[in-house]
């Protein structure tokens, strides 16, 4: 992987840490009690924005990590017993 890639995901990884932060305490926020229907309902639509992007992110890292070789040097291969007496 060369550093762009590497920068790529890194910046993948940190939108999608901060999507589901965000929708993590939009749940909470939906929880209080003093919240008007207007509130709850605009939190709402936010929260199906955020879940839309955050689905959009993780499709992507999903490529990403399709696209990656399947090995990395390291190759897995039948070991040579010998037999010990």
């Amino acid at each position: 992987m060369t550093q762009p890639d590497v920068f790529d995901q890194k910046v993948l990884d940190q939108n999608i840490r901060e999507l589901q932060e965000w929708l993590r305490r939009a749940w909470q926020q939906l929880a209080d009690p003093s919240l008007t229907a207007f509130s709850r309902r605009e939190l709402r639509n936010q929260m199906k924005q955020c879940n839309a992007d955050l689905r959009v992110q993780l499709q992507a890292a999903s490529k990403r990590m399709l696209m990656q070789p399947a090995s990395s040097g390291r190759r897995f291969a039948k070991p040579a017993l010998r037999i010990l007496a």
